[in-house]
């Protein structure tokens, strides 16, 4: 025959042996649970009527646990900590996943150095990215934002400007150690896409046009990695090469620079409704 099974007591009350057997003390269980000390003594006498046994040995001094309610205080603390731990995961606020389609080189270095302040602002939003290269690439990642090279105007979305885009010459120390003369006639670096490039520095600047340069690449961060490299002059973005700057990685040649008119932007659907973490999110993408 199955024994019969012990009928649990209401939760309240075990909560109430939880806090005065870990404090030791009825009062400071009163306190911390916001009830009377009367109210705490009398769920743990029904408490021990519905055990059938004494939880705590009374003195003229205070409280401590018996025998029994020591030995079965852990197992209440481990039972709490499960069901506030389920709770938690099943029933608090879900986390809103954001998507952000961008280039690899906005990504590595302009985003990923906000990360920090972002996580910290927003500890309920999941950040995924995913990598575009070209404008068609966007239809296929099908994110919530878009980070796009343009003047900033595109239908049906709204946007914002992350810098101004500025170019100048860059390149390692290094390099630059080696080289007696003028840096123009060392090896350039190029790179693919929507900005301008050398011919346009020249011809704002009245210099005539450099040799075919010595590398191409088509993702602007790996014509920033050869540059830092020593392998050659970089017509670096600014903004973006301003860790590298800053940590002594690159140096410039020149206090000219080359102001564009076209920038990165980030951008999102017009008509899609707003919600509390937008404005934060944009606030910290687009911080200086």
């Amino acid at each position: 025959m199955n024994k019969p099974a012990i009928s649990l007591p209401p939760l309240e009350w075990v909560r109430v042996f939880e806090a005065a057997g870990r404090l030791g003390s009825f009062t400071a269980a009163a306190n911390e649970l916001g009830l009377t000390q009367a109210a705490v003594s009398q769920r743990i006498r029904n408490l021990e009527t519905r055990l059938g046994a004494p939880l705590f040995d009374r003195q003229a001094r205070g409280v401590s646990l018996s025998m029994q309610g020591e030995a079965w205080l852990p197992h209440i603390q481990a039972a709490l900590a499960q069901l506030s731990s389920s709770t938690a995961n099943l029933f608090e606020s879900p986390r809103r996943k954001i998507t952000i389609a961008a280039s690899a080189s906005i990504i590595e270095l302009w985003i990923a150095p906000r990360l920090p302040k972002i996580a910290a602002a927003l500890p309920n939003v999941q950040l995924t990215f995913e990598t575009v290269q070209r404008l068609p690439d966007y239809a296929l990642a099908d994110a919530d934002y878009e980070i796009r090279f343009g003047d900033g105007r595109w239908p049906e979305r709204a946007s914002k400007r992350l810098f101004q885009e500025e170019l100048a010459p860059l390149a390692a120390p290094a390099l630059l150690a080696n080289e007696a003369g003028s840096w123009e006639r060392l090896p350039f670096i190029a790179t693919s896409g929507p900005r301008l490039g050398w011919r346009d520095w020249c011809a704002v600047n009245g210099t005539p046009l450099p040799p075919v340069p010595s590398l191409r690449f088509d993702t602007f961060v790996f014509a920033l990695r050869a540059a830092e490299a020593g392998a050659g002059i970089l017509l670096g973005s600014l903004p973006l090469c301003r860790g590298s700057i800053e940590a002594g990685r690159l140096a410039r040649l020149t206090e000219n620079a080359l102001r564009m008119e076209s920038s990165y932007w980030l951008t999102w659907l017009a008509a899609e409704p707003d919600y509390p973490e937008r404005q934060t999110l944009i606030h910290l993408i687009t911080e200086s």
